[in-house]
């Protein structure tokens, strides 16, 4: 059986790799270039063929957005403060790997039952210590948003600057722990 691709007909594409195409011209060429036409370029398909896998740019967007918010990486502690601590400096870090997506996901929030399934070990870091679910809530959703907007401060939608970098760890740094206090 001849498994080649026949002439003229398009490769065959899958959602995750219409995910990865749009991260990558998010990172290389900025929000605004993420087009259904610029998206279909990358992959080596038509625009038309992507709305087989997403309904619209918008989409696209929402699925980015959870996407990158998946790559968050944090190490759950014996305490909510320590746990927080580490997914607040978890998800600075994926932002700061994706500065031209920071205003997306200060735009676009993530999808509640998928943000939920990211903040599992959070809501039950507080549910150990005797924390409410409603309030674990605004406490993580209070660093999450003091996060993104120091991430968006920083890179102002561009990569940041290098020499910048010890100013913004330290600011943030102090930010984080004031707020972690306060709400211990």
């Amino acid at each position: 059986m001849d498994t080649a691709r026949r002439p003229g007909r398009p490769p065959t594409i899958h959602r995750d790799d219409v995910l990865a195409a749009a991260v990558a011209v998010i990172d290389t060429e900025g929000l605004e270039a993420l087009t259904m036409r610029r998206l279909g370029s990358a992959l080596g398909v038509t625009a038309m063929s992507l709305y087989r896998h997403f309904a619209s740019r918008d989409a696209v967007l929402a699925a980015v957005v959870d996407a990158l918010a998946h790559t968050v990486d944090f190490v759950p502690h014996r305490t909510w403060p320590e746990t927080l601590r580490s997914f607040a400096e978890g998800y600075r870090a994926m932002l700061l790997r994706h500065p031209r997506a920071v205003a997306l996901l200060a735009t676009h929030p993530v999808d509640e039952r998928r943000g939920r399934e990211l903040i599992a070990p959070l809501l039950t870091a507080f549910a150990e210590a005797g924390v409410g679910d409603e309030r674990a809530v605004t406490i993580v959703q209070s660093v999450a948003v003091f996060t993104l907007g120091h991430a968006l401060a920083q890179v102002g939608g561009a990569p940041p600057a290098p020499e910048t970098g010890p100013y913004y760890d330290a600011w943030f740094a102090a930010g984080l722990t004031a707020l972690l206090k306060g709400f211990a």
